[in-house]
């Protein structure tokens, strides 16, 4: 079994410790595209993948917008509650620190591992949620001044 086997199911591993689906099943799919032969999937899921994660999980925080348990009349009052400023504040923080983020994954490959590594960490020991290396690299973009 080559190294890059063993990472992966070193990171499955910490996915099931941890109890985290996304990053177990994330790492099992990851592993079965080796074991089947089907690398060629590589540069498709390293091109576009992020862009269908980000979609999909727009489409899970738009529903319900979509199904009508979020109103206009909701949408209304999240401008007149300081709670729901602060929160459109620190969301449009967050969608500027991902774009940063990713730019510099885009143009720095060498941080990814890193960034990767992190979140991992970051999941299985304080019962995180993997969708902080944009983020992360959004930060560490202001910190070494890229993006």
């Amino acid at each position: 079994m080559d190294i890059t086997s063993l990472l992966l199911l070193g990171f499955a591993a910490l996915g099931i410790i941890s109890k985290n689906s996304p990053v177990t099943i994330a790492v099992v799919v990851l592993l079965l595209l080796r074991v089947l032969g089907l690398q060629q999937t590589f540069p498709w899921l390293e091109k576009y993948g992020l862009t269908a994660g980000i979609i999909i999980l727009t489409i899970g925080v738009m529903t319900p917008l979509a199904s009508g348990k979020i109103s206009l009349d909701t949408i209304w009052h999240s401008f007149l509650h300081w709670k729901s400023l602060a929160a459109i504040g620190i969301g449009m923080l967050v969608a500027y620190l991902g774009g940063r983020g990713a730019l510099l994954m885009g143009s720095q490959p060498t941080v990814v591992a890193g960034l990767l590594i992190g979140t991992v960490l970051g999941v299985a020991f304080f019962k995180g949620v993997p969708v902080g290396p944009l983020i992360a690299a959004g930060i560490l973009s202001l910190l070494i001044g890229r993006g």
